[in-house]
């Protein structure tokens, strides 16, 4: 959902993509905060994998054919459930991975299949600051731990 779902293309026929700088600051947020972000897409993007590292997010699968089964690789890979884990989604091939996971997201402009899937709809549709809605959800759920608690 780092995208709005288009794709551009120049004249050379290269592909472009516009990132929400907001979503960039969410996710660097959450990271901050101890929480591992993943990156899950059916597509394969020269773009996503640049902002992925720019954004410092080493757990990038792309061009999956089989989300739930890639979910469950990197799931196993990083010691953590299902159950543990959120997931945002926009359109009917991520249905069942919103059914995985403990914490199901749905941006405002997905499909109504993943919509009906999900826990949370956001306000924000996706590539529109829907993905920093939902970190800041996270982030009020999970806040950072500074000091001894005193």
């Amino acid at each position: 959902m780092l995208t709005d779902g288009r794709v551009y293309y120049g004249a050379r026929g290269e592909q472009l993509q516009c990132f929400n700088i907001k979503d960039g600051h969410g996710l660097k947020s959450l990271a901050r905060a101890g929480i591992a972000i993943a990156i899950l897409s059916g597509r394969r993007s020269a773009a996503v994998t640049r902002r992925c590292r720019e954004l410092g997010i080493r757990h990038v699968v792309q061009g999956s054919g089989d989300k739930v089964r890639d979910f469950r690789a990197l799931a196993a890979k990083l010691a953590v459930t299902a159950a543990q884990c959120a997931y945002i989604g926009d359109d009917s091939p991520d249905v069942a991975l919103l059914r995985e996971v403990g914490l199901a997201f749905a941006v405002a402009d997905a499909h109504p299949s993943a919509r009906a899937a999900a826990h949370y709809v956001t306000r924000l549709g996706g590539g529109c600051g829907a993905v920093r809605e939902v970190c800041d959800r996270l982030l009020a759920a999970h806040p950072p731990h500074h000091g001894s608690g005193h």
